[in-house]
């Protein structure tokens, strides 16, 4: 009997044998994932609504980058309805799809597949950055617009949450991230050709901790983000030297775990608002299953939310 808390391969995959409507989280590690669990709640909450949500399921399966050519026409082929990307996928994913969306465009990543009969295969769209900005307006009571966003890493989830900022027309974005090139290559790649207005300053880690540096002015309420996987461990570093924060200031950050992050409870101590990440993971689930099943998100939210928490 299949098991939506059990870890499946790409040899799963090709002897797949469920019928019924299928949904997954594709990623390599995989086994930490709670998106079937907050996935499957949500499934269980409809079916007294809709009986067909009964004989959904959404599972995780872990699949290494080179196997992902092969996998993604196979969960097509075996009816699977809907995916979620994550780590290594979300860019290499993108040659792979018959369409993706303006968003996920400039984004330059997809972490939601949907399926399209007509294409044949399928569609990618991305709920990272939406989810991001629901999440911090609703536990932070920040909107972007106007916001000084200080954005630490340059990964995928950074790339996301930077599109929105910008396209949300924050007040500014600061880029700091362990390897300057790379901050310097994400921010090229959103303002070059995407949104050439913006601006963007780049920090590397060593030079936002000089003793004499200024991350950002007191004129405007400041946003800092953690978009690195600094804070998944428990004895995991703050990515953000504790003295750099200040009154004005809240902070996000997007890792999440049963402990609370070094960059959480520094700002805590500071008297901060701060959040950890398992809201903008609940929003851009509930982005993601809206677009699979045209549930509104607001409706799955509170379901997915309370699974995690």
């Amino acid at each position: 009997m299949l098991c939506s808390e059990k870890v499946y391969t790409i040899d799963d995959l090709r002897t797949w044998t469920r019928t019924e409507a299928s949904f997954a989280v594709l990623g390599k590690p995989i086994a930490h994932s709670l998106s079937p669990k907050m996935h499957n709640a949500a499934f269980a909450a409809l079916q007294e609504r809709d009986p067909h949500f009964a004989r959904y399921r959404y599972f995780r399966f872990e699949i290494a980058p080179e196997a992902l050519d092969e996998a993604l026409p196979l969960f097509f082929e075996k009816n699977f309805h809907g995916l979620n990307l994550t780590i290594p996928h979300k860019v290499a994913a993108l040659p792979l799809l018959k369409a993706i969306s303006p968003e996920a465009e400039i984004i330059g990543a997809a972490n939601t597949l949907v399926r399209d009969d007509k294409l044949g295969g399928w569609h990618g769209e991305n709920s990272d950055g939406r989810g991001f900005a629901r999440a911090a307006e609703m536990q932070l009571g920040i909107r972007l617009t106007g916001t000084q966003i200080v954005l630490l890493g340059a990964g995928g989830a950074a790339r996301a949450i930077a599109a929105t900022a910008l396209a949300q027309n924050c007040a500014s974005l600061t880029i700091v991230n362990r390897s300057r090139e790379r901050a310097e290559t994400l921010a090229h790649a959103l303002t070059q050709s995407q949104m050439p207005n913006a601006e963007c300053r780049i920090f590397s880690q060593d030079e936002i901790r000089n003793p004499d540096f200024e991350i950002c002015n007191s004129r405007t309420p400041v946003l800092v983000v953690n978009a690195t996987a600094l804070g998944l461990k428990p004895d995991d570093a703050s990515p953000f030297p504790a003295e750099l924060l200040q009154a004005g200031m809240a902070v996000y950050d997007t890792t999440y775990g049963t402990h609370t992050s070094a960059l959480v409870a520094a700002a805590r101590e500071h008297d901060l608002p701060a959040a950890d990440g398992r809201s903008m993971l609940a929003w851009q689930g509930a982005l993601a299953f809206e677009l699979w099943n045209n549930v509104p998100a607001a409706e799955t939210f509170p379901v997915m939310f309370r699974e995690l928490s």
